[in-house]
């Protein structure tokens, strides 16, 4: 059993033992002749954590971590010290290169950090003494936090629209990603008109609350599975009910080579989107024939020699530990991806979701990958090119604890990606499996509040349930701008 004298999330505490100190799991049992103790002095000044391994009431090992209180702001420190200090106890606080960090965001404690009036000296300071992240990371994330900072405001919000379709599902997606067949297919007429007609209504609303919008996302499933009039339907939708004067970023996310054209492309140009993604994911096809995606090679370079041509900025995105993915077939993705010129390269770590079809089939990647060699040529491509770290996030059941990283030329970073993982500012979702995140500032804590409203992510659910969820979501939105303008 682990005990401790201060209250300790127990949720939380279990996480971080299971992920890190697996040999210490059994010990949060009841049944072990084992217990840990962690006891925690907290003085004006300091804090000071002594962790013991205690066997028969012998204590058989100890070890002990101290830090200067950090401020009343940061009030959950001595948990964070807690928990570390049993990787401490177990010798492990050099073999992590994240230390005790396992969050999704772990930008977001700098950014934390940052609303406390710390420097960045400090910060890198606390990051190495507290956490134990090595100085790797530390200056990848810091270097990120920097970039970051010019784009976050609390003055605008974002909207994302959702197309929950897919020509095909791929194996890895755990995205709404539903096929034109059926049940669905007998509704289409109905789901199309629902997804404008939401579209309508926020934009008639955002007008009526007078709110400052900076980012549109479309998103999916697949928006470019819409047919050439319904996508030029949809931005029309946009344009005619949403003031665009704040408007600095219009992405539409493209991302099945297989589901495009010229036709399209101009459309989306036309009417002031000025970003798409076009994901190869691999440049090896069999590697797609595998995960259910069907494009060759002549396909997205055509594509991709069509959107440069008209002026459109690109991202393509890449997944490494696809089924069957040798390390030599990551190394030719990423020494094809130098023939490219993209604004935006996002390099993803193959996560298996619980809603993928690789989950419900028990996949797992026997092939061991050489990371090392890996990670880098992607330094040496992505330095090539002149793309640097940008943004970031971390999933926990990703291979090999990689970093999810979003690179960029310097001054064409995604705002969208930066605000969808810092959650720095309320984002309205329109669409099937659309979430609004509704984000209020916490004065006392110095840091965001937030609260979701997820829209059903099955489209009939969500065609049937609309108006009375419409109408939810716009009384919430009111209240929390209502709290915001009464600060």
């Amino acid at each position: 059993m682990i005990t401790a004298n201060i209250d300790i999330n127990k949720n939380k505490l279990e996480e971080f033992v299971r992920v890190l100190l697996p040999e210490y799991y059994e010990i949060l049992s009841e049944n072990t002749d084992k217990d840990i103790c962690i006891d925690v002095n907290e003085t004006l000044q300091l804090i000071t954590v002594k962790t013991s391994v205690i066997i028969g009431g012998k204590t058989v090992k100890e070890t002990e971590l101290s830090y200067e209180k950090i401020g009343y702001d940061y009030f959950d420190q001595a948990e964070v010290m807690a928990k570390t200090s049993l990787l401490k106890l177990s010798g492990k606080e050099k073999e992590y290169k994240w230390g005790g960090l396992i969050g999704v965001r772990p930008t977001k404690i700098a950014g934390r950090f940052l609303n406390m009036g710390l420097s960045y000296e400090k910060i890198e300071e606390i990051l190495k003494n507290i956490y134990f992240v090595s100085n790797e990371k530390i200056k990848l994330l810091l270097g990120i936090v920097k970039r970051q900072e010019k784009y976050l405001d609390r003055e605008t919000i974002g909207v994302y629209i959702g197309v929950a379709f897919c020509p095909t599902k791929c194996t890895y997606c755990s995205f709404p990603a539903y096929l034109l067949k059926g049940k669905y297919a007998e509704r289409y007429d109905e789901y199309i008109e629902s997804l404008y007609n939401e579209t309508a209504e926020i934009g008639k609303f955002s007008k009526e609350e007078k709110l400052k919008i900076n980012t549109i996302y479309i998103g999916g499933g697949t928006p470019s599975i819409l047919s050439a009039e319904e996508i030029e339907k949809l931005l029309l939708t946009v344009k005619e009910n949403y003031d665009l004067q704040s408007l600095r970023e219009f992405t539409f996310e493209a991302g099945r080579i297989d589901t495009l054209d010229r036709k399209k492309l101009e459309i989306l140009k036309k009417h002031g989107v000025d970003k798409i993604s076009i994901n190869p994911q691999s440049f090896n096809e069999k590697t797609l024939k595998l995960v259910n995606r069907y494009h060759n090679r002549e396909e997205f370079d055509n594509v991709y020699s069509i959107a440069k041509e008209i002026g459109l900025k690109i991202n393509m995105d890449l997944i490494l530990g696809l089924p069957g993915e040798t390390t030599e077939d990551i190394l030719h993705t990423l020494e094809e991806v130098e023939k490219y010129n993209p604004e935006n390269l996002t390099i993803h770590n193959l996560a298996i979701k619980n809603a993928s079809k690789l989950n419900k089939e028990n996949y797992r990647h026997y092939i061991e990958l050489d990371y090392e060699k890996i990670f880098n040529k992607i330094s040496e491509v992505t330095g090539s090119k002149k793309l640097k770290p940008y943004y970031m996030y971390r999933q926990k059941n990703s291979f090999q604890w990689g970093e999810n990283l979003g690179y960029s030329l310097e001054g064409e970073e995604s705002i969208y990606n930066i605000e969808m993982i810092e959650e720095n500012k309320t984002v309205i979702g329109i669409g099937a499996g659309a979430i609004t995140k509704l984000i209020h500032y916490n004065e006392t804590e110095k840091r965001n509040s937030i609260k979701r409203l997820v829209n059903p992510k099955d489209p009939l659910v969500w065609i049937n349930e609309l108006p009375v969820r419409l109408e939810e979501k716009k009384q919430a939105l009111r209240k929390l701008f209502e709290k915001i303008d009464e600060k």
